[in-house]
């Protein structure tokens, strides 16, 4: 699996200079789902794991509600595995210096399915720059794998409605979805 020694002695761009760990993933190294988010925040950042944060907490809950347990049924990453000043959105340049590292998880876990998390994610895995409320919840494909683009936890943090229509209960119906599609593959 990709070890962390490795990316600890990453220099290709200046977040090495801020980081305080590398944060490269959770999860199960096997699993045939990989979540792919944007890059680490600040709780992420102090210790060395993604999604641990507030938005990591509310994801975690959603899958449970779907059935997936975010342990041992699928492996969650981030395009970048530094984080970016202020959590920032990462610069192209950052994006760009960075892919070499997730084109390698994605080789190393080889998952069926793929959920990206947020426009950052979209756009640097599959250079879509389409706003997320036209892209969300619509099967895609990248080399093979199906691809389902949702919204990214810190967005629903900020639009925190329950009706059904908000981005919540959207985000629910989106990881149904890609429940369902891992029991047909």
């Amino acid at each position: 699996m990709l070890e962390l020694h490795d990316c600890e002695q990453c220099t290709a761009c200046d977040l090495a200079l801020t980081r305080q760990r590398v944060v490269i993933s959770r999860g199960a190294a096997s699993a045939r789902l990989m979540l792919i988010g944007e890059a680490p925040g600040a709780r992420e950042d102090a210790l060395g794991q993604p999604f641990v944060g507030r938005s990591g907490q509310l994801l975690d809950r959603l899958l449970l509600e779907v059935g997936l347990n975010p342990e041992k049924d699928l492996y969650i990453c981030n395009v970048v595995k530094c984080r970016p000043p202020q959590n920032r959105r990462p610069k192209r340049g950052e994006l760009t210096a960075c892919r070499p590292w997730l084109d390698r998880q994605i080789d190393l876990v080889d998952p069926a399915v793929i959920v990206l998390l947020g426009a950052t994610a979209v756009d640097s895995l599959l250079g879509i720059k389409t706003g997320m409320t036209q892209l969300r919840g619509q099967w895609l494909s990248w080399n093979g794998r199906s691809v389902m683009p949702i919204f990214h936890p810190s967005y629903l943090l900020r639009n925190p409605s329950t009706a059904a229509d908000a981005p919540t209960a959207l985000t629910r119906a989106d990881l149904t979805a890609v429940q369902q599609r891992l029991c047909e593959r």
